[in-house]
């Protein structure tokens, strides 16, 4: 929603979603107050309002989410994970339409991927969540992924020359990565430092929108991508989140991981572009990680050069 108005209660929304507020809560329209739009998300816009003297978060998913998000299989793990003091309190969501209401967590911020304590922390949640073994009846298939979002923007040329190329050498991946997976459990999927919510001594993980079964190993190579690691502090993660050595397959592994999420949200990026959201930088980093980690596999794997 990019064209507020500004009124008495410090913001605007439209009638349609002040009536899923209104619905959702049990509360007139008149009782919703103090309403401010919050950082708009690169699926969804948020914003904060407050009524009954609580203060809360709506969720309002943006221009093209319905191809890319299944609302029941949300409500699903959001139904998993309920009660495990893991992500953040739900107050309604709408499995539809994709409205999402929570309680606004009071002096929350969210990690800094260059902070080693907040790192500490945010990986001891992420290993804990892991290691609890949840499951639902849904998967988050990385390739099968790629292959849909090329479909959203099939017709446009890619932003990239050598794009075919690239995703050939990316894809051939599948056969390394299949053959090390340990086991598949839920996982978040966007376990990027922005939906790690510090409050006190607590660490809250939230948007679950793309989350499903998967290796949890995803989740740290999702991390790094988003927060435009170098090699050095990918590695540096990697030693934070095991307890142990990790082993060299394995980091691998996960290298591999950084070349197919790569790909995956440099394609998503260009479904955005397709729908006129361009998001320069980011777009072009996360295709980088596809083609650099590709090679940095392929030279770790003997018969693979």
């Amino acid at each position: 929603m990019k064209n507020l108005k500004t009124e008495n209660q410090g913001g605007y929304l439209p009638p349609d979603i002040l009536e899923v507020i209104s619905g959702a809560l049990d509360v007139e329209t008149g009782g919703i107050r103090d309403i401010m739009a919050l950082k708009k998300g690169m699926t969804n816009s948020s914003f904060l309002f407050t009524c009954n003297g609580k203060k809360y978060i709506i969720r309002i998913p943006g221009k093209g989410t319905d191809k890319l998000i299944n609302r029941q299989e949300e409500a699903a793990v959001y139904q998993a994970v309920s009660g495990r003091h893991i992500c953040d309190e739900i107050v309604y969501l709408d499995s539809e339409r994709g409205y999402k209401i929570t309680e606004f967590l009071e002096g929350a911020r969210v990690c800094n991927p260059y902070d080693r304590t907040d790192l500490m922390r945010c990986m001891a949640k992420l290993r804990a969540f892991h290691s609890l073994e949840l499951s639902v009846a849904h998967g988050f298939d990385l390739f099968s992924q790629i292959r849909f979002y090329e479909s959203l923007w099939a017709g446009m040329d890619s932003a990239y020359t050598d794009y075919e190329d690239t995703r050939n050498r990316v894809l051939e991946l599948e056969r390394y990565i299949c053959s090390h997976v340990e086991k598949k459990v839920l996982s978040h999927i966007d376990a990027v430092p922005d939906n790690f919510l510090i409050a006190g001594s607590g660490v809250r993980l939230i948007d679950w929108e793309y989350a499903g079964m998967q290796d949890p190993h995803v989740d740290i190579a999702m991390f790094c991508i988003y927060s435009l690691y170098t090699r050095h502090q990918v590695d540096d993660l990697i030693d934070l989140y095991f307890l142990e050595r990790c082993p060299e397959a394995i980091r691998i592994k996960i290298y591999a991981y950084i070349a197919v999420c790569g790909l995956l949200w440099s394609n998503w990026c260009e479904y955005k572009r397709k729908l006129g959201t361009d998001f320069g930088e980011y777009a072009l980093r996360q295709y980088s990680f596809a083609r650099d980690y590709e090679k940095i596999v392929r030279e770790k794997i003997p018969g693979r050069r």
